[in-house]
Parts: C-alpha cells; structure tokens; sequence
C-alpha cells in the first residue's frame, strides 16, 4: 500500500512544471569563423519535452541551453509562453547550418515563432548570446550524433 501511494505521489510530482525527468544532457560546439563555442544542453527529444522546453526557469548559465531535436526536418513554431527568461531561438537545419535566429525574445508572449523553414533542431540560449558571438545566418552546430 505504501509502495503504491509511493509511487501515485511520484506520477503527480512529474506532472507538475519544474518536476519533470531530468532530461539528457549533451554538448554541441558553435562554429563561427574561425572560432567555436561550446555549449552544455539538455536535450528534449520527445513531444512533451519539447513542450515544455525552458518553461518555468528563472536562470541560465552563459554556455547552457536547450537543443530540442525533431525526427526529421519540418517547420517549427515557438512562443515564449510561461517562460520568465528572454532568450535566443536558433534554428538548426539538418546539416548543422543556422536557418534562422530570433534574437533576445519576449519573455511570456504567446506569439509564434515561426522557423522560416524546415529545419531539424533548435536551440535555446540565454538572450544576447547570439549577438554577442558574433553569430549569424549560416554559422554551424557540431555533434557527432545531430549533425554531421
């Protein structure tokens, strides 16, 4: 009986923003010129993971992020909905380029987030970043399990 109530307090507990699975966590270098960056993401691979993304935090580390990963390249939308952080959103076509950025976004709007285009990844990183490295439309994303 213990177990069981053990165990239904867990399932509510996961259930709730800020209590999910920790999610696996990976690095992806940021290739700009001559230059790379490196970055610590969590990766959200799933449907709910990508849902929830970065919701709810309140923090985030320079060299942290995001990397939410689709089975295949497709259009994407976003918002910034109960999310009190602004951040960068780059979209990430299949080969690693970077199809598009929104810069310094708007915490909590419903607004979409469109990618433009198909792509296969996008990641999340503290506002300003992107500006701040220089980055811009065409830079590159290296993982050897993502992108080649």
């Amino acid at each position: 009986m213990i177990q069981r109530l053990v165990f239904i307090c867990a399932l509510l507990l996961a259930a709730l923003p800020g209590f999910a699975a920790e999610l696996p966590r990976d690095v992806v270098l940021l290739e700009v010129g001559a230059s790379q960056y490196r970055f610590e993401v969590e990766v959200a691979d799933d449907p709910s993971e990508r849902a929830e993304g970065l919701m709810y935090r309140t923090s985030l580390a320079d060299n942290a992020g995001m990397l939410f990963l689709y089975p295949k390249p497709q259009p994407v939308e976003f918002w910034m909905k109960n999310t009190p952080l602004s951040l960068d959103i780059v979209f990430v076509r299949e080969d690693g380029t970077i199809a598009r950025i929104a810069e310094s976004t708007q915490p909590m709007s419903e607004e979409l987030i469109s990618s433009g285009e198909p792509v296969r990844a996008v990641l999340e990183v503290k506002a300003g970043t992107m500006r701040q490295l220089g980055v811009t439309v065409g830079a590159r994303l290296r993982n050897a399990s993502y992108f080649p």
